[in-house]
């Protein structure tokens, strides 16, 4: 019921040891120009108390990726207001790309990822987002990661 993406959109393999790069399961920082985080776009199953996810990658602004890793540990970060950022995980599930849409990243308890919140649109990932998908759907995410074609699901 989960699917995850190992880096955001942009990162190569060959910036692993570069100065000012940094890929983490959670944070990732490309030439100390762009910052990003990991969190979940949670998507209700129709009929099910279980909810479908994607492990996705967002950008922020370099202020708002600093107060982030400041309140990391932090207990009761949850409070913290939602920062706005960029969608940085393509999709290729869905017939227009997931590149770019407007997000809202709210800031969860420790040991959570963040949940990303998207902007209220007719891009179909947006819709899902908030009318939930059916159990078939989630069967047609899982065949085309156990069964990928061309490119794959990312």
């Amino acid at each position: 019921m989960n699917y995850t993406a190992q880096a955001p959109a942009g990162w190569d393999a060959a910036l692993a040891d570069a100065e000012g790069c940094l890929l983490s399961s959670e944070q990732c920082v490309i030439n100390a120009q762009h910052y990003f985080v990991k969190g979940m776009i949670e998507i209700p199953v129709i009929g099910s108390a279980e909810v479908f996810s994607w492990g996705v990658w967002v950008s922020l602004s370099p202020e708002n990726f600093s107060r982030t890793a400041d309140l990391w540990n932090t207990p009761g970060r949850e409070s913290e207001s939602p920062y706005f950022g960029w969608l940085t995980t393509d999709l290729r599930l869905y017939p227009r790309t997931t590149l770019n849409l407007k997000t809202r990243v709210h800031t969860r308890p420790v040991g959570e990822r963040p949940s990303v919140e998207l902007e209220l649109t007719d891009h179909p990932l947006a819709v899902e987002q908030r009318t939930g998908i059916t159990l078939d759907r989630v069967r047609e995410i899982a065949a085309a990661f156990l069964h990928p074609t061309g490119d794959g699901p990312w």
